[in-house]
Order: structure tokens, then sequence, then C-alpha cells
């Protein structure tokens, strides 16, 4: 009974606890390289991420100074047709009045 114990003894001692601590510690490290990995990956992923919040804000900016709204078309389109009218109506004046010079001219003339 001595030696079974003994052996037991023998066998936790020299086998069991070495190769647990030696399991222990290999989880340990994995654990270890696990979270670092982890930490860099969501620095990078926190870096990328703000890189494209800034990049789709410069982005938003860009097409609110390109991109006109339909109200200021409108408004524009009102101003052209206002000024083209305008435009026609000194044409239409102008034409009279060169009509009326030359039946004056050709009266003189006759």
């Amino acid at each position: 009974m001595l030696t079974l114990v003994q052996d037991i003894q023998w066998w936790i001692s020299a086998i069991a606890l070495p190769l647990v601590s030696g399991m222990f510690w290999l989880f340990w490290r994995e654990h270890n390289n696990t979270q670092a990995t982890f930490k860099t990956l969501q620095s990078l992923i926190e870096l990328r991420s703000s890189q494209l919040r800034e990049s789709l804000s410069a982005f938003q900016l860009e097409v609110a100074k390109i991109y006109a709204q339909s109200s200021d078309l409108k408004e524009l389109e009102g101003r052209l047709t206002s000024h083209l009218l305008r435009i026609e109506a000194k044409l239409d004046t102008t034409a009279l009045k060169t009509e009326a010079l030359k039946a004056d001219h050709k009266r003189r003339n006759i």
C-alpha cells in the first residue's frame, strides 16, 4: 500500500504537476498573445474608421460645395429668364427704331 501511495505521489510530482504547469503556461501565453493581437487589431480598426469618417466628411463637404440645391437652381433660372426677357425687349425696341430710321431714310431719298 505504501508503494502505491509513493507511486501516486511520485507520478503527481514528476509528471502531472509539470504537465499541468506547462499547459497553464501555454494557455496563459496564448491568452496574452491573443489579447495583444486583439488590441492591435482594435487600434487598427479605430484608425481606419476615423480615416473613413474624415474622408466621408471631406466628400460630403465637396458635394455640398459642388452641387447646388434645386431651390437655388430655380432662382437662377428665374433670374436668367428675366434677363433674357429684358434683352429681348431691348432688341425689339432697337429693331423698331431701325425700321423707323430706314423708313424715314427711304422717304427722304424718294
